[in-house]
């Protein structure tokens, strides 16, 4: 028993040295000095085609002020190198190569046209991956994280919906060196893939092939959709402002006689809408268009000041009566002037007095009403409505 557990010991032991030499003789004969890295593998002067596919592993945040996102992603590269075929020479079903090889074999000069700043990742190595296979099949492979810009359209926004693309495209060679295909399944993402801010929707795969200069050069691109999840802002904007509105109306209700809190409430009110206009729009852009948030801060900021305007037409209705009688008492021709007045008083007073709570009861009634057509307009509108420059796109 001893005895066939050595001699299989000594085979795996010959069979290892021999894939060892195998390999060392793959490197000698297939990089040797006739390859060379720099010029693509044309074949009878055809482009290399390029086939590629990308996995979408993570997206990590969307940034409105920066107007970009942050994206984590494997590319995944396959095309043919006539000069790296060994079928009938070696034996392998393929070859993997370590990342210090892989600058010995050509590349497809891909960059990623919108990006700002992105890395490959290299711990505890370059995470790079690339096979060989008899037929000269090359898979490249390599992880990227990134910071890539993100063109937002904020017309509705923080109802919005906003489609981010990723584009890639050939550096330096034009469509007759390299072209770029995509896979037959394009893109794979990861399984339960979300955004605190936003519920990811369909990522398409499309072609952006573009001209400079007379010249053509290959490209891909994907378009990720995402809507905006608006429940933060429902809890921190909307439902606190519209709270400060119904808030301003309490003074409808109080007694024309109480100036000082009256007074103290509309400030209060008009204050604190402005504090929260200032905080809602303080981490965006300072965009030249009105968006949505405007809009619904301007009018709760514009209900809050109109009921503090009505309490000073309230209050100056009440005191008509107070002018009217110290006029009468400058007037030194009226006989008994002073018991006219004092007979007027109780009339002016009434009068006055019943007019501004008309005011206050009309108040009532028409600030809730204006309010409430107010909000099924703003939200009929920006729930149906879509830019046409988005259209467009």
């Amino acid at each position: 028993m001893d005895g066939r557990i050595l001699l299989l010991v000594c085979l795996l032991q010959v069979v290892g040295s021999s894939n060892i030499s195998q390999r060392h003789d793959f490197f000698d004969v297939i990089l040797n000095d006739k390859y060379d890295p720099r010029v693509p593998p044309m074949n009878e002067g055809k482009p290399v085609l390029n086939t590629i596919q990308l996995y979408i592993q993570g997206l990590d945040s969307i940034s409105d002020s920066t107007m970009d996102f942050k994206m984590s992603f494997f590319i995944r590269q396959r095309w043919y190198d006539h000069r790296l075929a060994y079928q009938g020479r070696f034996d392998f079903s393929k070859v993997e190569l370590d990342t210090k090889v892989m600058s010995n074999i050509w590349v497809p000069d891909l960059y990623i046209k919108n990006e700002k700043k992105s890395e490959i990742h290299a711990v505890t190595v370059p995470n790079k991956l690339m096979h060989i296979y008899p037929d000269g099949l090359v898979v490249y492979s390599i992880r990227v994280t990134g910071t890539y810009s993100c063109q937002m359209y904020l017309h509705k926004y923080p109802l919005d919906q906003q489609t981010c693309s990723i584009q890639m495209e050939s550096y330096g060679y034009s469509t007759d060196t390299l072209t770029f295909q995509w896979n037959d399944t394009p893109l794979i993402r990861r399984p339960n893939l979300t955004l605190p801010q936003f519920s990811i929707g369909h990522i398409t795969n499309h072609s952006c092939d573009v001209t400079y200069s007379n010249v053509t050069f290959t490209c891909l691109g994907i378009d990720i959709e995402m809507s905006r999840s608006y429940g933060y802002y429902m809890i921190q904007v909307y439902i606190p402002s519209f709270l400060i509105v119904c808030l301003s109306w309490v003074s409808f209700w109080l007694n024309i006689d109480a100036v000082p809190a009256r007074i103290s409430l509309g400030l209060l009110t008009v204050l604190t809408m402005t504090t929260q206009s200032s905080g809602a729009r303080a981490t965006l852009p300072r965009v030249s268009y009105i968006k949505a948030i405007d809009i619904w801060m301007a009018t709760c900021l514009l209900f809050v000041f109109a009921a503090l305007i009505e309490f000073s037409v309230v209050n100056v209705k009440t005191r008509v009566q107070q002018r009217k009688r110290l006029s009468l008492k400058e007037i030194p021709l009226l006989l008994h002037a002073k018991d006219d007045v004092s007979n007027e008083k109780p009339k002016l007073d009434n009068k006055c007095r019943d007019e501004a709570r008309r005011v206050d009861k009309l108040s009532r009634i028409v600030f809730p009403l204006v309010f409430l057509c107010f909000n099924i307009i703003y939200w009929l509108v920006y729930t149906i409505w879509i830019p046409e420059i988005q259209k467009h796109d």
